[in-house]
């Protein structure tokens, strides 16, 4: 069986954990916390990061969310999250590109430093500019997946694919931080409940940081 190498809130490894849920996918959950930079652990994954899926019988170990995601779609025929036609596959991949590259460096990572990594490892507290500027840019996110909401029946076409997937893992990991106002953006909420809704996502629900206790709401089914 697969063991997934992950912390509760790398949202790369929420991603893939949403993928796997979708396709079915067996897997055992392995705790991994890659500011300890365990040598097992990089012997694994030499970039020291998570997530990393490692099947040690077949001696294979994968890493990387998205080259993951791209085998799991190569070798799992059900329920494809690259889907339809070449153009529309270039869309799902772009804008899983735009949610891990722009959305994460603007608002996921600092929310991690600032909310989790200060407090569990360098016992500091958060920086209030820091965190103006993260909502600052985060509502400059939010408007853009709106539009989204606005003018398609899933972010990237017609049919749920790996770019909701990511876009619900990256904004999981803020609505968990306390560092999401939805205020303006009910499109994207509502969009962001029904894949919430979906039973892929309930084994994040139920998951905690230690230490780092989420907000009433973040389990919540309702808007």
């Amino acid at each position: 069986m697969w063991q997934l190498y992950q912390f509760p809130l790398c949202p790369f490894s929420r991603k893939l954990r949403l993928l796997m849920g979708e396709k079915n996918v067996a897997y055992e959950l392995v705790r991994e916390n890659p500011w300890e930079g365990r040598d097992e652990f990089w012997h694994l994954n030499p970039a020291g990061r998570t997530p990393v899926l490692h099947d040690a019988g077949r001696g294979t170990a994968l890493s990387d969310s998205q080259a993951i995601c791209e085998y799991l779609e190569e070798t799992v025929d059900r329920n494809p999250m690259i889907n339809g036609s070449a153009l529309q596959r270039a869309e799902i991949r772009r804008l899983v590109a735009l949610f891990d590259d722009n959305f994460y460096a603007d608002v996921t990572e600092p929310a991690l430093h600032e909310k989790m990594k200060k407090r569990i490892v360098l016992r500091q507290s958060p920086d209030a500019q820091v965190l103006r500027q993260l909502g600052r840019m985060l509502h400059g996110h939010l408007d853009y997946i709106d539009w989204l909401v606005d003018t398609r029946q899933w972010l990237a076409g017609p049919q749920l694919s790996l770019a909701d997937l990511t876009c619900a893992a990256h904004l999981s990991v803020v609505e968990y931080l306390g560092a999401i106002d939805w205020k303006g953006h009910e499109q994207t909420q509502g969009w962001y409940m029904v894949v919430k809704s979906r039973p892929s996502f309930r084994p994040l629900l139920s998951e905690k940081m230690e230490g780092i206790p989420p907000p009433r709401e973040y389990a919540s089914l309702d808007l």
